[in-house]
């Protein structure tokens, strides 16, 4: 669980065109135009609920913590001793730490359960916990890195740095609404410029990243960024369940947005499956977010169900009939849920109020069909083609065509329907009694009664005294929908950010992967009315070719070279004119030229390993290289690799 092996994702996937517009695309800006983030998380020490949540789950994390690391000791020494006396008394310290370990969790359970509520009487939803980190000090090793690689002072570096530090410390606390949403997603799109700024392919900083597991509190660490990047994302997804739970699905408007925010974490969870891998804690392994979509799906289509039994007024055959497969079919996921949940790989690791609630569901949902189903039998209408669709199989005796056209022959159908439903009604209100958080839970307590004793009165309604026939075994209702949960890719796009640490120059060309030698400053003197060298591009300026025998080759410029100042002043983003008028304004005196030579650009390596980047459509890829020859955009492409913005800029190439 504490492994040290790097996490990796297994492949980048390219977002739809509708993820974000080109407008959204992080982009550097100019130096002094960059205000910082203005995104804060909730004050940790304002004695607000969601702060008292945070300091329980803390504290109860910290405790796990200490547990775990006893019953390691412990193990180690049971192993180790041959002596059986001593076995004896290990074993036993064994059963209580493990004892206090059960209990600990059931408490971070019952609190992550217990975290959201939603302002309406409806079956509660299921949310989850964000993942809780510690604190991670960068600031020497980001100042060592900069002087090493970058050649320059750390210290000069240190309003960006706080910079991060405080955007981290800001998400580790978001807010249960949108700005939440989007102080996560900006973090995570900062993390992008981070591995590229400061974590090169074969070397880490010696950083080490702890997080929580969001169900169990057990620590995992390590030192490979994309840990960080999964476990932010992991926390978008989270935090997109407890904004679907906590609405008020009593009213359409709310029911909407529970369904958009679940589908959103759904999403999240897929993509974070789909590209993460070698997962250090289990809340992020492929069976855990494998069991997570399916059960975004499933509260998606519990809502659809809900908004169509508010939005259906009417009693007509068919109007009930569409009810009844709408419960069928939310039946059908949860029991898809239930059957994900004991999986070996989960089985053990879902909470046990999870798999109770999702059961409680199953035999809810199902029970409501076929109470439905009574109802509409026990409508005055007659629709035969209809009723042919619903059932898996029709009933054998009597005719179809006799059930319809016979009130008799419809009640005794009904009557079976009620019976089925009464008797899931009965099972799910067995399974909720065998679970103490569940039976804490008084609104779901109420809607459980209130249903079953629903059924009961209709069966009472259809029943007659002279009724001495066996009620027969009603068929299966055939599930259906109106409308297909979808699975929404994360909009990462969702937050425009700039790099904190664009003063280290453009990312094309500085950037962790880049190898070049020492910066080298050269005096260069203007000859017989020229300078000897061909410039082109910008941000930086290439120098492309250098005269033979003139005034720059003397002076020291290769060809290759990029000028990164003149006279003292930062050119790393100066466009092509801006540096030109530099070296003329030096005159006969000439100019003292800071440059450097990149040897090799590692573009190609770990493109698939090492980062779970923001992946760019077409439209946005072209419009960065648009921005590359306005000024000096960065380029980026799909994998995390870059190009140097220069090759096919001939037309801004000029000989001085």
């Amino acid at each position: 669980m504490m492994g040290e092996e790097p996490a990796s994702y297994t492949r980048e996937t390219e977002m739809s065109s509708d993820a974000g517009s080109d407008e959204e695309l992080p982009a550097p800006m100019e130096e002094g135009s960059r205000n910082g983030s203005i995104r804060k998380g909730c004050d940790p020490c304002c004695q607000t609920q969601r702060s008292k949540l945070q300091h329980r789950r803390a504290r109860i994390n910290q405790q796990i913590n200490k547990e775990m690391r006893m019953r390691a000791g412990a193990e180690n020494l049971f192993r180790a001793t041959t002596n059986n006396k001593v076995k004896e008394t290990v074993a036993l310290e064994l059963s209580f730490v493990n004892s206090n370990l059960q209990l600990l969790k059931e408490e971070l359970e019952e609190l992550n359960k217990g975290g959201v509520i939603s302002e309406s009487i409806n079956v509660p939803m299921i949310p989850l916990g964000l993942k809780e980190t510690k604190d991670v000090d960068l600031t020497v090793p980001l100042k060592d890195f900069i002087c090493e690689h970058y050649g320059e002072d750390g210290s000069l570096f240190e309003k960006e740095i706080k910079e991060f530090m405080e955007l981290r410390q800001a998400m580790r606390t978001p807010s249960r609404n949108q700005a939440g949403l989007e102080l996560l997603v900006e973090y995570y799109n900062q993390l992008y410029y981070l591995d590229q700024r400061f974590f090169p392919p074969h070397r880490n900083l010696g950083v080490h990243f702890h997080w929580y597991d969001s169900l169990t509190g057990v620590p995992s660490c390590q030192r490979a960024l994309a840990f960080e990047k999964g476990s932010v994302l992991f926390n978008v997804a989270a935090l997109y369940t407890q904004i679907g739970a906590r609405q008020d699905r009593s009213a359409t408007a709310g029911i909407d947005r529970a369904i958009d925010a679940f589908q959103r974490a759904a999403g999240a969870f897929h993509y974070l499956k789909e590209n993460f891998s070698n997962a250090p804690s289990l809340d992020m392994s492929g069976p855990s977010l494998c069991m997570l979509v399916r059960l975004m799906i499933a509260q998606v289509q519990e809502c659809v169900f809900e908004r169509v039994t508010l939005t259906t007024q009417d009693t007509h055959f068919t109007s009930q009939l569409q009810v009844a497969q709408e419960a069928a079919r939310v039946s059908d996921v949860y029991s898809l849920v239930l059957q994900t949940m004991t999986q070996p790989m989960v089985k053990d690791y879902v909470p046990f109020s999870w798999a109770s609630m999702v059961q409680v569901k199953a035999e809810h949902f199902r029970a409501l069909s076929h109470y439905y189903a009574a109802v509409a039998l026990y409508c005055d209408e007659e629709t035969e083609k209809f009723f042919l669709q619903f059932h898996v199989t029709t009933p054998a005796k009597p005719t179809l065509s006799q059930v319809l056209r016979e009130p008799e022959e419809r009640r005794k159908l009904g009557k079976a329907h009620l019976r089925r439903a009464v008797i899931r009604h009965e099972e799910a209100m067995r399974v909720h009694s065998m679970c103490k958080i569940l039976r804490k839970m008084d609104i779901l307590q109420e809607v459980l009664s209130f249903t079953h004793k629903r059924s009961l009165d209709k069966y009472s309604e259809m029943d007659q005294e002279d009724d001495f026939d066996e009620t027969a075994e009603a068929p299966e209702i055939h599930s259906q929908s109106h409308q297909k949960p979808d699975i929404i890719t994360p909009n990462f796009f969702m937050v425009s950010v700039t790099d904190i640490f664009q003063r280290l120059g453009p990312l094309s060309v500085f950037c962790a992967r880049a190898r070049w030698g020492p910066v080298r400053v050269v005096c260069l003197q203007r000859g017989e009315g020229c300078l000897g060298l061909t410039l082109r591009g910008d941000s930086p300026v290439l120098v492309a070719g250098v005269v033979p025998g003139g005034c720059a080759e003397e002076a020291g410029l290769r060809e290759g070279d990029y000028i990164v100042a003149v006279d003292g002043e930062d050119c790393k983003w100066a466009k092509h004119g801006e540096v030109v008028h530099l070296l003329k304004s030096g005159g006969d005196r000439g100019v003292e030229l800071s440059v450097i030579t990149l040897h090799t650009h590692d573009a190609q390596v770990g493109a698939v390993s090492r980062s779970l980047s923001i992946p760019l459509s077409a439209s946005l890829l072209n419009w960065n290289r648009k921005k590359n020859r306005d000024g000096g955009g960065v380029t980026k492409r799909l994998g995390s690799t870059f190009s140097l913005p220069f090759g096919n800029l001939r037309d801004s190439e000029s000989m001085y």
